[in-house]
């Protein structure tokens, strides 16, 4: 039987920030509940785009020629190859949907980097 998922709901199973966690799954799509505060790392991912949508807060997306700002109830999609570094001053709550085979830093690695398994869990 199918049931709907509560979308705030899923974001108790989020507990560290930039830590993503599986919530969903639309094809080779994976739907990603996260909760960010501070900064990520400049990384991209070859081959995927990304999208954000903030659920909660907002987001300064920098890039190399601009800075995005987004608040609750904005997506932007982040086009393939395109480095990116997610900011949030205070908490924020991010759905991201991308594809199965996407890198959580890209190419980067750092302690804040997830494996699929961790999102997973």
């Amino acid at each position: 039987m199918l049931s709907p998922t509560a979308l705030a709901t899923a974001f108790d199973r989020v507990t560290d920030y930039w830590s993503p966690k599986v919530i969903g799954q639309v094809n080779d799509q994976l739907l990603k509940a996260a909760k960010l505060k501070g900064e990520l790392v400049w990384h991209a991912h070859d081959g995927q785009d990304e999208l954000f949508y903030i659920v909660k807060g907002s987001l300064r997306i920098e890039f190399e020629t601009e800075v995005v700002a987004l608040e609750q109830g904005d997506f932007l999609t982040v086009p393939s190859g395109v480095r990116h570094n997610p900011v949030a001053e205070e908490e924020c709550w991010v759905l991201l949907i991308e594809p199965a085979s996407t890198l959580h830093t890209g190419a980067e690695r750092t302690s804040r980097t997830r494996s699929l398994e961790e999102q997973l869990r």
